[in-house]
């Protein structure tokens, strides 16, 4: 087998590969006599159809299943042999076969690139003061007492702001007189999203009560289905609840099982605070150290990684917008944003894994179970049940590399001079 590797750039390289023409054609012949056993030929027993025939009917198809028995299989043996690892699967540009010649192919494929990692030690970043204020403390607060609120039914009185009103809800089109579907909803009586005519008809509403009303939707309403259409409304009032939120005192701090006073309470929240922010500035002295390794690189990156990751990135920004219309040039500026950030997720990839391997950094069986642990706890489901879910869904050496990223990053907060 012949080949010959060019280089197109620091990550991509072509292989040209000429695979021997005894090979191809016992190759050929086989597949020629798969054919011949298998296909109805009028006038023929199946099987007793001439070659020549077989072929001639039968080429396109046969070609197709000699290049898909060889090439992979060359491909493969010969990256090996050239102790290549191409990222993706190589792409097949160029095919030439004729009987009794080598089969011809290019192909193209991509490479991780090597570099040379600048000093990654001794990087100076500057760490900020941690403090803990009296409004940090009683916002917490606030939000475990929202948290704790109950609601509780309404007796002797209509619906007032901030109340949270049951209500059946049947709605009319007046152009096509069709009848939209009953609905039973909660509504939030007061809140700025509902429809101002909404709120107005609910205050004051009894229990049992009914009210109609008309709403003519904007041609733009966010809501497609209602979008432009005049709609008439029958709304009932089912059930009214008001929202109870508990005294901030000592009862209020024992009912949240484990502190004796509103004071233990106090104490517990500001070394939650502390603990948060200590976390929230180490990932800021980690960010700064990886910028500044980054910013000394100048690194080729796999197209095809980067689109992956290109991919993903907005995947997820789209998804958090997904009931919002996005004008055309807010959608071209998180398309330039997210290209950035891909690249500069894979070239932080690349950094950490260099210096992963640098310092012999590894994860033990070991620490793979205490992270399985943390994960069973975080959402209080037995730990074989984690275990089961990564292993099936094939995600062990994925959460494996996590947690060597996160060793390697407090490897270098820990070499790091903090200021």
């Amino acid at each position: 087998m012949k080949s010959n590797i060019k280089i197109l750039n620091e990550c991509k390289r072509e292989i040209e590969l000429d695979i021997e023409a005894d090979e191809v054609m016992k190759e050929f012949e086989r597949i020629v006599t798969q054919f011949s056993s298998r296909a109805k030929i009028p006038g023929f027993r199946p099987g007793k159809a001439p070659r020549d025939i077989i072929k001639q009917r039968f080429y396109p198809e046969i070609k197709e299943s000699l290049f898909n028995s060889l090439v992979p299989k060359a491909l493969s043996g010969e990256l090996k042999t050239q102790n290549l690892n191409p990222v993706g699967m190589p792409v097949v540009n160029d095919l030439h076969f004729k009987e009794g010649q080598p089969l011809h192919l290019k192909a193209q494929f991509e490479v991780w690139p090597e570099f040379s990692l600048p000093e990654y030690k001794k990087i100076k970043v500057k760490k900020n003061e941690i403090s803990v204020t009296e409004e940090d403390i009683n916002k917490s607060l606030e939000e475990l007492r929202l948290r704790s609120a109950q609601y509780v039914p309404v007796k002797g009185r209509g619906v007032i702001e901030e109340d949270y009103v049951v209500v059946e809800l049947k709605g009319k089109d007046l152009k096509t007189k069709k009848f939209l579907p009953q609905e039973k909803v909660v509504i939030l009586a007061g809140h700025a999203e509902n429809e101002e005519i909404l709120n107005k008809k609910l205050l004051g509403s009894m229990t049992g009560e009914e009210k109609n009303f008309t709403i003519d939707y904007d041609k733009n309403h966010q809501n497609k289905k209602l979008a432009g259409k005049e709609i008439e409304y029958n709304l009932k009032v089912i059930s009214i609840k008001e929202k109870k939120i508990p005294a901030l005192d000592d009862e209020f701090a024992k009912e949240l099982g484990e502190f004796k006073s509103l004071k233990d309470l106090k104490e517990k929240i500001k070394k939650e605070i502390i603990s948060s922010k200590e976390k929230a500035t180490r990932q800021e002295m980690a960010e700064e150290i990886i910028k500044k390794i980054s910013d000394r690189l100048s690194i080729g990156l796999p197209e095809t990684l980067v689109e992956q990751e290109y991919v993903a990135i907005m995947r997820h920004l789209l998804s958090s917008r997904v009931k919002q219309d996005i004008k055309k040039e807010d959608l071209e500026k998180l398309k330039s944003e997210g290209k950035v950030k891909a690249e500069q997720n894979l070239k932080n990839h690349l950094i950490l894994k260099k210096i992963a391997e640098k310092e012999s950094l590894k994860v033990s069986d070991q620490e793979l179970h205490e992270k399985f642990k943390e994960i069973a706890k975080a959402n209080n489901v037995p730990l074989a049940q984690v275990i089961e879910s990564v292993n099936k869904e094939g995600k062990r050496e994925e959460l494996r590399s996590s947690i060597l990223f996160k060793k390697t990053v407090d490897f270098l907060v820990e070499h790091a001079i903090i200021e």
